[in-house]
């Protein structure tokens, strides 16, 4: 059951380009118990957002086999090991989220480029525990 919900909650970060994605097959998954019914599960992806990326926009988004409900999915991305951005999004009825993040912004005539180069992002989620799951 482990596997079906690390499987489940693969994530796909990114920027509206065909070059700035995290592949989730380099995702790392953990789950650490709370008590003996829920614990927090852990993701990390790498996201790179290209030098030539010309698009405004990333995500974040997933779907959450046992979410519990009630509880926000927490994002956190990193470079160099600094927390660069923070935020939090609703779980839909159905398991899945989506936080959308500006990466580039073009205002009075003057591109900004929020993210660039190579990153961390950790996605942190309520979940039941199965009785499979062990603290990793």
């Amino acid at each position: 059951m482990f596997l079906k919900t690390v499987l489940a909650s693969l994530v796909l970060v990114m920027a509206f380009s065909v070059t700035a994605f995290a592949e989730t097959g380099e995702s790392q998954t953990t789950v650490t118990p709370i008590n003996s019914s829920v614990g927090i599960e852990k993701t990390v992806v790498p996201f790179h957002a290209p030098k030539e990326n010309k698009l405004p926009w990333g995500f974040v988004e997933g779907k959450i086999a046992n979410p519990v409900e009630g509880h926000p999915v927490i994002i956190q991305i990193y470079k160099n090991g600094e927390a660069i951005h923070f935020a939090q999004t609703t779980v839909n009825d159905d398991g899945t989220y989506e936080y959308k993040f500006r990466v580039r912004d073009f205002t009075d005539s003057r591109v900004t480029k929020i993210f660039e180069g190579d990153y961390i992002v950790k996605i942190f989620k309520v979940v039941y525990l199965d009785k499979d799951t062990t603290s990793a």
